[in-house]
């Protein structure tokens, strides 16, 4: 691995509010925040707009380092590289208030930096973050925990949250439609070489048709951006739903991350379907997946579905609660089941039916698994005309016994 070069893990900040009227909250609320004023605090943040689209649900801006997404009650932004993140809070909750709309819940997460050195305050450790947000947040944010979800040195998932307790009640109409949804991030590491050299030059556009990016969510609206001499970026819109991806393809460092909103009223194959698409556009050597859920629906065993499909291997599974609304914790049933999957054993954790109000982050951490290398030529290309007439699960699996 590199000794430097850019990061890509992001950091996410995710802060909701609550408004005074009730007609403006469900139309516009923080949507009617002035441009100009967006811009300073980007700039805090040492980032900037560089493309933008947006609907009758949110506004979706793609930034300089990663993308920000405007709600009337809610805002995301996730930025990477050496970005300020956390400086952004005390700005946006002091914009927020001027347009009578007060904080009630904040979740920050991120993985482990690649390059950890580079990174600047307040973002040089998990316990500075931590005392940062501490420091920055308003006491009525009482309800608060900190974990580091640690299964893997590389791939570990850092949390914390805050929220106002009873916050869950009198919550606008977006809030409690929100609450059916979960959210799934998947981080990538080690990207197929010749893959990632899709997105060196070119325009966006470009690379979203020659990956196959278009394809993952064929309804979506995509803004897109190339960065020189090499990334990309992009958000999705559909509907009152977004996603997101960012490239940092260069060798040695190379990263991608995708990040979509689901339901649990949604086709249970409608996300192992967009998994599988991202797995086969970047094939990544390692990957991991957090998803955040407030109701009581097994996400985990969609996203478990879409990566035996595509022949990877799970290493470890964590799964923590976060109060969202003052809700007590529940307890968490860890077990084991062992499945087969081309003779591989996968593992993971299964959690008890969650209560309203609480935040559950079920944490994967997958890699390829290395498969006996082929001398043989002639089998080798027996092999190969095989592999291209299976699934796609072969297919991922079968380029690694190939190129060994």
């Amino acid at each position: 691995m590199a000794v430097s070069g850019f990061e890509g893990f992001e950091k996410r900040l995710e802060l909701h509010f609550s408004g005074d009227d009730p007609a403006l909250t469900s139309t516009m609320g923080l949507r009617r925040l002035d441009f100009s004023l967006l811009e300073q605090v980007l700039h805090v943040v040492q980032c900037s707009v560089v493309s933008a689209v947006a609907n009758q649900y949110f506004d979706a801006y793609v930034l300089s380092e990663s993308s920000l997404f405007i709600y009337p009650t809610k805002i995301i932004i996730k930025t990477c590289g050496t970005t300020q993140l956390l400086k952004s809070i005390r700005p946006l909750i002091h914009l927020a208030k001027n347009l009578n709309h007060s904080i009630i819940t904040c979740k920050y997460t991120r993985g482990n930096f690649i390059f950890p050195q580079s990174q600047p305050f307040p973002h040089t450790s998990f316990s500075e973050e931590v005392s940062f947000l501490e420091d920055n947040l308003p006491d009525k944010l009482s309800n608060r925990k900190a974990s580091v979800m640690n299964s893997s040195k590389s791939h570990a998932w850092h949390v914390f949250t805050a929220s106002v307790p009873g916050s869950g009640e009198g919550v606008s109409a977006e809030s409690k439609a929100a609450a059916y949804t979960y959210t799934v991030e998947v981080c990538m590491t080690d990207l197929d070489r010749v893959l990632a050299r899709r997105f060196f030059g070119g325009t966006g556009n470009s690379m979203t048709e020659i990956t196959g990016i278009y394809g993952i969510n064929p309804k979506a609206l995509i803004c897109d951006f190339e960065f020189d001499p090499c990334g990309y970026s992009m958000n999705g819109i559909d509907g009152d739903r977004y996603s997101t991806i960012h490239v940092t393809p260069e060798d040695g460092f190379s990263y991608a991350s995708f990040e979509c909103v689901g339901s649990v009223f949604d086709d249970d194959d409608d996300l192992v379907r967009m998994l599988k698409k991202v797995v086969k556009i970047f094939r990544p050597g390692k990957m991991s997946v957090a998803t955040s859920t407030s109701v009581a629906n097994d996400v985990s065993t969609r996203v478990n579905n879409a990566m035996k499909m595509v022949g990877m291997r799970c290493r470890s599974f964590n799964a923590d609660d976060f109060p969202a609304s003052g809700n007590r914790k529940l307890p968490i049933k860890i077990g084991t089941r062992r499945t087969s999957c081309i003779g591989l054993d996968v593992y993971w954790i299964e959690t008890l039916k969650q209560s309203k109000g609480l935040h559950t982050f079920p944490f994967w951490n997958l890699e390829f698994p290395k498969p006996k290398v082929i001398k043989d030529a002639a089998l080798a290309e027996w092999q190969r005309n095989q592999i291209f007439e299976m699934q796609i699960l072969m297919s991922i699996f079968g380029r690694f016994i190939l190129e060994y």
